[in-house]
């Protein structure tokens, strides 16, 4: 294929020997099947903030740190250089959190570096060699296979969250599916689960998405409470990445909180508008 604008930069300077074809577009970028060498791969195009769709951004940008107080301060008044800078740290989010999953053990792609907005990392493949499925394209599953995938899944939104990190929009859309089971993707998004005032609500619909994808194939995890369970062991400093989760939880009997319960019924609105949102995008993905 005709060789993207974006992607040209990285064919003149070797990183990248061909393009072969684009996998899909997204509301944040558009992926391609590159070949590196003899080593096919794929490349991540970001949009530009004034093309990319994804909404509420700054609810996932608060509590990221720069180093670099110059940079630091212009982010927070928006100036050019400012929301350039932004821009960069929103692209360098994602490769930093997949270093950090990988670390932690957490199935994620391999990146090999971002370069001027676009993300070179491995290419999931099935076991013919073809792009492996978004697990939202898995129709057939078995009970079983629902149950130990959901208890994988789980255990990696541990890990992730011992490393300091919530994804922010998993969901069966941003699951491949290969060989060996589930593997995580799309994680510009990921938020700081100690700095970011956001994050438990995020871990919370992370969780919910998951178990309501895999309860399609095994209802009984459908009553399971991974989230409370896990955020409770990691409010008081008890969570470690090899701790064994039961998906119960004993609930509170005290009063009610008024506002929080809203806050749950706010939050359970909103995160079934974004399902519906990321439904329509994938229906609307170009592969």
């Amino acid at each position: 294929m005709k060789t993207p604008i974006r992607l040209q930069p990285l064919v003149d300077d070797g990183l990248v020997d061909e393009v072969i074809s684009q996998l899909m577009s997204g509301k944040e970028a558009t992926v391609y099947m590159i070949r590196c060498g003899d080593a096919i791969r794929c490349a991540k195009v970001y949009k530009e903030a004034t093309k990319r769709s994804f909404k509420k951004a700054a609810q996932y940008q608060e509590g990221r740190k720069t180093k670099n107080s110059r940079r630091g301060r212009a982010m927070e008044k928006g100036s050019k250089y400012g929301r350039e800078e932004q821009e960069k740290a929103w692209q360098n989010a994602e490769v930093d959190a997949l270093y950090k999953c990988a670390a932690a053990k957490i199935r994620v792609p391999v990146p090999y570096g971002c370069f001027d907005g676009v993300l070179l990392m491995e290419l999931i493949t099935n076991i013919h060699g073809d792009v492996a499925p978004r697990l939202n394209d898995v129709t057939e599953m078995s009970q079983e296979q629902a149950q130990t995938q959901h208890y994988v899944m789980m255990g990696y939104v541990v890990r992730m969250l011992c490393a300091g990190i919530v994804h922010g929009d998993l969901s069966e859309f941003n699951v491949l599916v290969d060989k060996n089971g589930p593997v995580i993707i799309d994680l510009p998004q990921a938020v700081d689960a100690s700095a970011n005032n956001n994050a438990k609500a995020m871990l919370f619909r992370d969780v919910n998405n998951m178990t309501d994808y895999y309860s399609q194939f095994a209802p009984e995890l459908a009553a399971t409470k991974y989230a409370k369970e896990m955020w409770a062991l990691y409010e008081q400093g008890e969570l470690t990445p090899e701790t064994q989760l039961t998906g119960l939880f004993e609930e509170d009997t005290t009063a009610a909180d008024v506002d929080s319960v809203l806050e749950e019924i706010n939050a359970a609105f909103e995160e079934a508008q974004e399902r519906r949102e990321r439904m329509s995008d994938a229906n609307n993905d170009e592969y």
